[in-house]
């Protein structure tokens, strides 16, 4: 793999892979539930987070950054989504706190990409959006091509200010996804899709 090009460095304006289009025409997620271990190694990780902020970005705003759950920090985010499920449902059944408390156990990596927009910022805070969604799609991608499975989830808890503060988000930060990282189970089966000829339309005047 070619080193990271640093600033001034000529790039070149496309590249030709028809192995790179193919990985896109099969790209489909790997549900949290099938994954195990390994996941990636340090060095691989900071790879996939450097792929995933080749983004665009409109006037450099950067809308948007990492929160690595790994090891025992996975079990220790469990905790605090178990108890806040507790607090929201009280007498809720032991099993469904269990399930709470396993929800980052599902993958050895969990990555929280944690909009930042800027709605006083002179690039559209719906660009900023949009970009935030751009790096956790980066993300899949770059799991992908280094060999791991990988699936965008939200669920509850990327809504509940009380759990995202304990993770250690502002007020005025959201939660784009989190990125589930580790090894398929199993190769998942194709699921319906759209075709772009059914969305698509040319406009004339």
């Amino acid at each position: 793999m070619k080193d990271k090009p640093v600033l001034g460095d000529p790039l070149p304006a496309t590249h030709p892979d028809e192995n790179f289009l193919s990985m896109l025409q099969q790209r489909r997620s790997t549900t949290a539930a099938m994954m195990t271990g390994p996941g990636p190694d340090s060095d691989q990780l900071t790879t996939i987070l450097d792929i995933a902020s080749r983004v665009p970005d409109h006037r450099r705003v950067v809308p948007y950054r990492f929160v690595i759950f790994e090891g025992g920090a996975r079990q220790n985010a469990g905790d605090i989504l178990s108890a806040a499920y507790g607090k929201q449902n009280p007498g809720a059944e032991k099993a469904a706190m269990e399930l709470e408390a396993a929800r980052f156990l599902r993958a050895p990596v969990v990555v929280a990409v944690v909009a930042r927009t800027d709605p006083g910022h002179k690039t559209p805070e719906w660009e900023q959006v949009l970009c935030c969604g751009a790096a956790c799609h980066n993300m899949l991608l770059a799991a992908s091509a280094s060999g791991f499975a990988a699936q965008w989830l939200t669920e509850w808890y990327a809504y509940d200010r009380e759990v995202l503060a304990a993770f250690g988000l502002s007020e005025e930060e959201r939660i784009a996804g989190f990125i589930y990282i580790g090894t398929a189970k199993e190769d998942p089966l194709e699921r319906p899709r759209v075709e772009a000829s059914d969305i698509t339309t040319h406009w004339q005047r």
